[in-house]
């Protein structure tokens, strides 16, 4: 396994993201997701997308199996929960099996959990013991797998870890906890990322076209994708309280390609006598 950071040059082309959320808790209801929105606002807001994301409870194998998934792709994958070193945290169990390496505990993330225990400890008025059963416990959650990377956590120096996969894919492993894994999120993104990052430089233009059906408009949408450099996205909605029954129709990319299809589109659409009604631009 490749345990040094990856060489990444500015004319290569962004990765794709990936994002696996891990709990039971969030399949039970018992807590609502909120880390694929904020995810896709993050990587939005430097000019990416995520592919593709997937919710796994805590179940050893499924969570392995969705790590290797991961680790043999060639994407940019976040992890989000099951770090701890409570009985239903398996993920950085799972992520060695994955690789198939062993744990170990990270010489970096042994230092930052002792600074941690230290501070805590000299709030308390108590003198720092590392053999008291608890602080033992606690140097778990620096047990990753071997060759891992560490993500400062800024917000109780607790980190998580980074693994390159021998196909090509790397997992960011964070904690569930969003006051944690959003700010160590953006620290990736703004690290080892920051040369594909493209802001202002990723545009969507849409309009509303009224009572149409997706099949009619599917050619068009084909011919648009066949001669312009955009991908093509249609939003049909039944019961708008607006525009009721209306297809949102698109194209996203680059502004210099998305001006020329956006303009192309339009003028089919005016062909045919679509009933139009509002545009869209995001950015």
């Amino acid at each position: 396994m490749n345990t040094t950071l990856n060489t990444i040059h500015i004319s290569s082309p962004a990765p794709a993201f990936g994002l696996i959320i891990i709990g039971d808790e969030i399949l039970s209801g018992k807590r609502a997701d909120k880390h694929l929105p904020k995810v896709i606002e993050l990587l939005s807001a430097r000019g990416f997308s995520l592919a593709w994301s997937r919710c796994v409870g805590d179940d050893r194998q499924r969570i392995t199996s969705a790590l290797q998934d991961a680790f043999a792709s060639a994407d940019v994958v976040f992890s989000c929960g099951g770090i701890g070193a409570t009985p239903d945290d398996h993920t950085r169990q799972c992520a060695a099996a994955a690789l198939k390496v062993d744990l170990a505990l990270h010489p970096q993330a042994k230092d930052l959990i002792e600074q941690r225990m230290r501070a805590i400890a000299a709030e308390q008025g108590q003198t720092f013991d590392p053999s008291r059963p608890d602080n033992v416990h606690r140097y778990n959650m620096g047990v990753f797998p071997v060759g891992s990377r560490i993500i400062d956590n800024p917000y109780n120096k607790i980190p998580g870890f980074s693994c390159d996969g021998p196909g090509g894919g790397t997992v960011h492993f964070v904690p569930g906890f969003p006051v944690m894994a959003w700010p160590m999120i953006e620290n990736v993104l703004d690290g080892q990322y920051r040369p594909f990052q493209r802001q202002g430089a990723w545009l969507e233009h849409s309009v509303v076209v009224f009572g149409a059906m997706e099949a009619a408009l599917t050619p068009l949408m084909e011919r648009i994708e066949a001669v312009h450099a955009v991908k093509v996205f249609s939003l049909p909605s039944v019961d708008h309280p607006t525009y009721g029954r209306h297809i949102e129709l698109g194209v996203k990319g680059t502004p210099e390609a998305v001006g020329t299809a956006f303009s192309d589109l339009l003028s089919d659409l005016q062909a045919r006598g679509a009933q139009l009604g509002p545009e869209m631009v995001r950015s």
